[in-house]
């Protein structure tokens, strides 16, 4: 019988392209590697709105269709073989932008049963065994629904694992120092007459953004830029990569730094962050550090 891999790290997201998106190159970088990098989107995205106009008409069940072939061929590119739907394709309905009618959507994830969806991810996390979970934020990351209710079903899950005796040693929220996102967009700004955009977006667009003593972990991935950037590419309804640059852009138009060292805050177990005085001054550089499955 074959041996599971050793270190396992387990991602919860919203949306295909969020993961790409927010841990495209911490996803190539493990999987390359050798971890098995496991993969959980809540929803199809039936609601996002459609860049290409060739594409236009794709909405609904066949956006949502479409959008898992990207998903497929993102994960391609990123070297990773288990990607999974919360309760299977088409559990969960894209609940739209905050506030909009959608929200209301008996089907959609705002609406699920916080516990019940967590039953789902459960029975992946008692599969898998990570030792690693990703997710959002308590305001997932920007305030969308989806990304909200995905931070609540994947930190409820990790609860249910801890009181079948499966607690998951690490738990991060993903994160993006604000130093490096002021940087960055300093740079954007600059080459912008060069770039496909008009203007820039704003800090605040970026999610996740925090203050820099609040992140504790930072992953590079630059020997996984390219890859990052061609997952984030294969989710063309969503997302156009501009070939000058690490640069992106989303339906607004608005450009945004592709960044390949990527960060997080971790909020459960190892370096238990409870405070400024549990924050240590070197970050780590391995999610997998104080598990005993580091690299």
């Amino acid at each position: 019988m074959t041996e599971p891999p050793a270190r396992r790290l387990l991602l919860v997201h919203a949306h295909p392209d969020d993961e790409s998106i927010n841990n495209g190159a911490t996803m190539a970088r493990y999987a390359a590697e050798g971890a098995r990098v496991t993969l959980v989107t809540c929803t199809l995205g039936e609601l996002g709105e459609v860049i290409p106009p060739e594409l236009a008409h794709l909405t609904g069940a066949a956006l949502g269709e479409h959008r898992l072939r990207e998903l497929t061929a993102a994960m391609r590119e990123l070297g990773v073989e288990d990607f999974r739907q919360l309760g299977g394709p088409g559990r969960y309905r894209d609940s739209g932008m905050m506030g909009l009618p959608d929200n209301d959507d008996p089907a959609s994830f705002w609406q699920a049963d916080v516990d019940e969806a967590a039953a789902h991810l459960l029975e992946v996390i008692l599969e898998v065994r990570p030792q690693v979970l990703v997710t959002y934020d308590d305001n997932g990351g920007y305030g969308h629904p989806d990304h909200i209710q995905a931070h609540r079903v994947a930190m409820r899950a990790a609860e249910l694992a801890a009181d079948v005796g499966r607690p998951i040693p690490k738990v991060y929220w993903n994160r993006v120092p604000r130093p490096v996102a002021e940087e960055a967009f300093d740079r954007l700004r600059a080459e912008l007459p060069g770039l496909p955009y008009a203007k820039a977006a704003a800090i605040d667009d970026v999610p996740g953004v925090v203050a820099d003593e609040r992140i504790t972990t930072e992953i590079d991935g630059t020997a996984y830029a390219a890859a990052k950037a061609a997952a984030m590419s294969a989710h063309a309804t969503q997302i156009e990569v501009a070939p000058e640059g690490p640069y992106f852009a989303l339906s607004n138009e608005l450009a945004q730094p592709l960044f390949s060292t990527e960060y997080y805050e971790l909020v459960r177990g190892g370096r238990e962050v409870a405070g400024e005085q549990a924050r240590q001054a070197v970050r780590e550089a391995d999610l997998f550090a104080g598990t005993g499955e580091a690299s």
